[in-house]
């Protein structure tokens, strides 16, 4: 296994304070915001420094009904090979849901969902991180991951159904221990049991990071410091075995370079003495009953993701991506206060990745950006990726005759047109509109206004 050391998540925001930072032995980069042809120059410049890149995938959907998509798994492969990665990683959830398996429309959560510990959706996991393995270039470790909701009639525990995941497939793991400290405000999930019941010999790296609590519910943000209960948890993970690779996960709201230093100093420290007071502790151990898997030992199959079982996996899901992005009544068993919450995040975060992917509709809209965005995802689920979800909010707001300044409704038509391809759809809805002399005049006035600002493309993919 690979000994990565301590790194840091790599975003373009601080490139150039990782670039600076002294001790930092590899880097970690959303998959989907790296292009193969077009490697950033901080990366290509670690990477000239002997610093290891990994690419870490956040839209395969792993634990999703459907099959692994071909062409997602391309990609992430491709990133690894031109980032001469070890290995990549991806997280044990879905982001998607209907379509085929369920005969309702497809949906999109923009972001990751929990898989029901459940025997189906085991033995789907783990056909999925089979083909996964197959299609990839090095080899894959999967992410556990936070969340705000509990599925009822789980039949595992989160140790549980890792330890079995590792057994049939072989597949290593990227423990993420904030996610651990998550899951226990959340969902009263005790952080050492799930250590205990791991299969530790299994773990690529860890993961660290911060977030928040409100009304009792623990927020994953990845945009405050790492509070003193995870580093706690790190400390109960490294005393049981020392990590290959620790890593600082840090999304938005950067602090100064010297703050992420000194974070990444308090993580050192923190595994160092765990390592060091558990080395000097141990005597000979008793023989374990119940060794856990060890990849190397190669994986032991288990029963096979049955049509069937993968049916029943997408009606639930679909069911509950339904409740939390469409307004459908909650599925029975869950709590509906929790899935509120878990939908308000949601719709949340669509509007911060499509202000990211989208930067000139704030610029356009203005004050009222966030709110009209909010206005539109509690009635319109995102049904394709982050950029098609801003061409659709930007065409709600033009046929609803927003914004109400008509300079700003000109650059919006200007903004859609030149992203909707060189002439809309005959019958199109919008195109209609188009015709009609206010909305000439209007893209007119927007053009004299502001030329140059309507063509600027919308490239970067959402950092996750």
């Amino acid at each position: 296994m690979a000994q990565l050391g301590t790194g840091i998540g790599w975003r373009p925001e601080i490139a150039d304070a990782v670039e600076r930072m002294p001790g930092i032995d590899w880097v970690e980069a959303v998959a989907e915001n790296v292009c193969p042809g077009h490697l950033p120059d901080s990366l290509l410049r670690l990477r000239e420094r002997g610093v290891t890149v990994v690419p870490h995938g956040v839209s395969l959907g792993l634990g999703g009904a459907e099959r692994p998509d071909e062409a997602r798994l391309t990609a992430l492969a491709e990133r690894a090979e031109a980032l001469g990665s070890p290995l990549v990683t991806e997280h044990i959830a879905f982001v998607r849901a209907g379509g085929a398996l369920t005969a309702s429309p497809h949906l999109e959560a923009g972001h990751l969902l929990p898989v029901p510990r459940t025997r189906d959706a085991l033995a789907v996991l783990c056909e999925n991180v089979r083909i996964a393995q197959d299609a990839l270039p090095v080899p894959l470790a999967v992410e556990n991951i936070a969340a705000l909701i509990s599925w009822p009639g789980e039949e595992m525990t989160e140790g549980q159904f890792l330890y079995e995941l590792v057994e049939r497939t072989g597949v290593r793991l990227l423990i993420d221990v904030a996610n651990l400290h998550t899951n226990h405000v959340n969902r009263g999930e005790d952080p050492s049991r799930a250590l205990d019941e791991l299969p530790v010999e299994a773990i690529a790296y860890v993961h660290v990071a911060g977030g928040f609590e409100r009304d009792g519910v623990w927020h994953d943000s990845h945009a405050h410091a790492v509070p003193q209960p995870v580093l706690d948890i790190l400390a109960d993970l490294a005393s049981r075995t020392r990590p290959p690779g620790v890593l600082l996960e840090r999304d938005e709201n950067f602090p100064e370079e010297g703050e992420l230093e000194r974070e990444l100093t308090a993580i050192r420290e923190t595994v160092a003495t765990a390592t060091a007071t558990a080395g000097s502790a141990a005597a000979a151990p008793a023989p374990d009953p119940d060794p856990a898997p060890d990849p190397a030992d190669g994986p032991v199959p288990g029963p096979a993701a049955t049509p069937e079982a993968r049916q029943r996996v997408a009606l639930a899901q679909a069911a509950l991506l339904s409740a939390l992005v469409a307004g459908t009544p909650a599925p029975e068993g869950f709590d509906g206060a929790r899935l509120r919450v878990q939908s308000r995040a949601l719709g949340a975060k669509r509007a911060d990745v499509v202000a990211k992917v989208a930067p000139e509709l704030p610029w356009i809209i203005g004050e009222s950006y966030r709110a009209d965005f909010l206005g539109y995802a509690r009635t319109r689920p995102m049904t394709g990726g982050y950029r098609q979800d801003a061409l659709d909010f930007a065409e709600h707001l033009l046929l609803a005759g927003r914004p109400e300044d008509a300079v700003a409704r000109g650059e919006l038509t200007a903004w859609w047109l030149e992203r909707s391809g060189p002439k809309p759809l005959d019958g199109h809805p919008l195109t209609r509109w188009l015709r009609t002399r206010t909305a000439r005049l209007a893209l007119r006035r927007a053009r004299r206004r502001a030329p140059g600002h309507a063509g600027v493309d919308a490239d970067p993919a959402p950092a996750t």
